[in-house]
């Protein structure tokens, strides 16, 4: 059966398009290998498969981001350059239809990020409250760039920064990094020359010995991971066994995610936690700053907005700001989004390309104008 566009879409098209973000148009079917990488494994276990004449796997589409940063590259338009949708996406769902609405905007190219960060939150804000004029709305920033400055001033190596970086976002995900942060698995049993060399650190040599070994055992280079790829990740993970956080780091660490005030009391919050914890968070508390005062400029109403140091978004190629808005009382968000500076790179573009933006799912801004 196919989804129902509701009736207020025209409010939003509108809003879009006195915004600078006019309609864009992206297909229906997608590659599915952009969104398998990148999207996140969330997402990435909800999405539709299907495959082409040829053997390329494809999906519906699950989202609008990534075809639109697609879609941009390809046309090798100029920057900035703000985008709009509005169009069904297809996911599997905890709850409601696996076929649904989502409008939003995607905002490429702006070099004044705490500029281009602020807008957006200002846009979904706007968005939401012309939608629903009589409804109380509550947002909700993270910052994924601040929480990585975090790990690397208190010392973590770069594969416990980047398992804890895949966790932001989902709370038992994090939960169960940091209980492995403060008491390490054991090493699982590998043979002692393999051992050796992963907590040694020499990759080439361990890749050189897997490759000896694949040899032996008959099999070819092109089967499953290359030894390179094998020895890679035979060092992370003995990284992650063998380093244990002070319980001074730990602990800063836990007061850091437990941080959650009213964005005018953020940018003080977060500097008394960098002067207490010894961190020095300089630039990113900068950023930060520049990017609260841009969000205030905009005549949000700020007991309304909340800073959360442990709030994520389950999107792989988050890189920096992330929000959510609801209602008050709602569980669900009504809208979300964030930065994600490298996708564009990621998904082929010559050159970096700053980006930002946000998607509202029209199903559920429907059930609170019915106050469901």
């Amino acid at each position: 059966m196919t989804a129902r566009l509701p009736a207020f879409a025209a409010d939003i098209a509108a809003t879009l398009a006195e915004r600078g973000a006019p309609l864009v148009e992206v297909p229906v079917l997608q590659p599915a290998n952009p969104f398998l990488d990148m999207a996140g494994e969330d997402l990435r276990r909800r999405i539709f498969l299907t495959e082409s004449e040829t053997g390329e796997a494809l999906c519906l589409r699950p989202e609008f981001t990534i075809p639109v940063c697609r879609d941009h590259i390809a046309a090798q338009a100029g920057t900035p350059r703000r985008y709009g949708y509005l169009g069904e996406v297809f996911r599997q769902r905890r709850d409601g239809a696996s076929e649904f609405f989502q409008a939003g905007v995607e905002d490429l190219g702006e070099t004044d990020m705490a500029a281009a960060d602020a807008r957006s939150v200002a846009d979904a804000q706007a968005l939401l409250a012309r939608v629903l004029p009589s409804t109380a709305l509550s947002i909700t920033l993270g910052d994924q760039a601040l929480f990585e400055a975090v790990l690397a001033a208190l010392g973590l190596p770069r594969g416990w920064r980047m398992r804890l970086a895949r966790a932001f976002g989902s709370h038992a995900m994090l939960e169960a990094a940091l209980a492995d942060l403060a008491n390490p698995p054991r090493n699982a049993a590998l043979p002692q020359p393999v051992a050796m060399l992963a907590l040694d650190g020499d990759a080439e040599a361990l890749a050189a010995h897997i490759a000896e070994g694949m040899e032996r055992a008959g099999l070819p280079a092109t089967a499953g991971r290359a030894p390179a790829d094998i020895a890679r990740r035979l060092i992370e993970k003995a990284q992650l066994r063998s380093v244990r956080l002070s319980d001074e780091a730990f602990s800063a660490l836990k007061t850091f995610l437990a941080i959650d005030v009213p964005l005018p009391d953020a940018t003080a919050a977060l500097e008394r936690f960098a002067a207490d914890a010894g961190l020095s968070l300089d630039a990113a508390l900068e950023t930060f700053a520049e990017r609260a005062d841009a969000i205030a400029g905009h005549g949000l109403p700020l007991e309304t907005i909340r800073y959360d140091a442990a709030f994520g978004r389950p999107l792989d190629y988050y890189t920096g700001l992330v929000f959510e808005i609801g209602t008050a009382t709602g569980e669900r968000p009504l809208a979300g989004g964030g930065r994600y500076d490298r996708l564009l790179t990621l998904l082929g573009a010559k050159a970096a390309i700053p980006g930002v933006g946000f998607s509202v799912w029209l199903d559920r801004i429907e059930a609170a104008q019915e106050g469901k």
